[in-house]
């Protein structure tokens, strides 16, 4: 089944979120405007740079990795793509590809250059005149995945002329308008300022168009409700985590509205057996919790929801409902993540507070060229360890090295989050 997509665009002016290429008045913080389109619906991100100058658009570039990092839908690069370099800058940023421009003199050349090194599948073209496809319909077809249409105009011309799938970004918020040009066969998707609004709930136009049989990316479960083991009360409990940390957030049950209404929405719905009714977590609030998945245990008695959680899972202001300690034994994590996480705030915390006679501070103190130093020589050491079959010594070489590794982040300014998001990518 061919689904089809809705399209959320960036556009960034010297490092900064823009409302569009005539309007320089600022959309807001483009990291929280990502974080938002990767939990509610979005299916891609079209980001436009619209640098003057080269200094502009290293700046936008730096954007754009940024934005790659911490989203997982797939973004595509647009803007001041002048040669094959820039093409190779933004597929490594970590854009799935990249929109040429079709109103350069050059647009053949450069697309037959970056089909030629990157794959076709890589190149899109933004149009908004049918002109390129009347000159270069051969090569259009030859080295062009798929258009990007910036006027609503010529989308019956483009219908007519070239079998090339497109989509659309348009300003209108009018729906009939929208399911009109979904309904075309070789629109795969649409976006604009519409999509690209914060307050817009995507997922509530996914019904919508469902309705009007325009299939979207929505969730859809493996097993029928009917098929779960329920309580007493005909509902479930659900075990609830963050997706990225894999902290336990809180724990709630769900009758079979519930379900569906998480299913339908993206968000998690629960039943509130206080109320007696329908609960969506964050209605009031605003702290919401977007599904990134949901499994049923081997009983299929219990549901564990990974979630994107928007602020505080409990009500008492607490990042998780799980913060009252009862009875605790002395004992050592052997979660890589979780050790490497702690040592990492340990750092953070001597960078910030300064503790007399501290080895950590000492690095500090003397600045990033000791730092440097230091791993060059615990690098050393693993090598010659290494060579030596004594294992202690080449672990305690390693973790030298992890150490020192630890106190260039913090003093770099990078996270965990950073590598692990870099590791991911590749």
């Amino acid at each position: 089944m061919e689904y089809k997509n809705l399209i959320a665009t960036i556009y960034l002016k010297n490092g900064v979120a823009v409302k569009g290429r005539g309007n320089m008045e600022s959309a807001g913080d483009w990291k929280e405007l990502a974080k938002v389109y990767n939990d509610s619906g979005v299916d891609k991100l079209y980001v436009f740079d619209l640098a003057d100058t080269e200094k502009e658009h290293d700046i936008n570039l730096h954007a754009l990795k940024e934005l790659c990092h911490i989203i997982e839908i797939p973004i595509y690069g647009a803007g001041r793509i002048e040669h094959l370099e820039d093409i190779k800058k933004i597929l490594y940023a970590g854009c799935k590809g990249v929109i040429l421009d079709s109103s350069r003199h050059d647009i053949i050349r450069l697309a037959e250059e970056g089909a030629r090194r990157f794959g076709k599948e890589k190149i899109l073209i933004s149009m908004e005149t049918v002109d390129l496809i009347f000159k270069h319909k051969k090569e259009v077809q030859e080295h062009i995945h798929k258009l990007v249409v910036l006027n609503e105009d010529i989308v019956e011309s483009l219908e007519n002329i070239t079998n090339l799938p497109f989509s659309v970004i348009i300003s209108s918020d009018n729906k009939k308008h929208w399911i009109q040009i979904l309904k075309k066969e070789c629109v795969t998707g649409m976006g604009g300022d519409y999509v690209s609004n914060p307050n817009t709930d995507v997922m509530n136009l996914k019904i919508l168009l469902a309705q009007q049989g325009i299939e979207t990316r929505k969730f859809k479960s493996s097993m029928q409700w009917s098929e779960f083991k329920l309580n007493g009360d005909g509902m479930i409990p659900v075990i609830v985590q963050d997706y990225q940390t894999c902290e336990v957030l809180m724990l709630a049950y769900m009758n079979e509205e519930a379900y569906h209404t998480t299913l339908a929405l993206g968000k998690m719905a629960y039943y509130s057996r206080s109320r007696k009714k329908l609960w969506i977590k964050g209605e009031t609030s605003g702290h919401y919790q977007y599904v990134k998945s949901l499994t049923i245990d081997c009983d299929k008695d219990t549901i564990l929801a990974k979630v994107s959680q928007v602020g505080v899972a409990c009500h008492t202001g607490n990042p998780t409902c799980f913060f009252q300690e009862l009875v605790k034994k002395e004992y050592s994590s052997k979660n890589p993540l979780n050790i490497f996480q702690d040592i990492f705030h340990v750092i953070s915390e001597r960078k910030l507070n300064p503790r007399d006679g501290s080895y950590t501070n000492y690095l500090f103190d003397k600045g990033l060229d000791k730092i440097l130093k230091k791993i060059g020589e615990e690098a050393t050491e693993i090598v010659i360890a290494s060579k030596n079959p004594e294992l202690e010594e080449v672990k305690y070489e390693i973790s030298d090295l992890l150490y020192h590794l630890i106190v260039l982040m913090v003093e770099t300014g990078i996270t965990w989050e950073d590598i692990v998001e870099e590791l991911n990518r590749r």
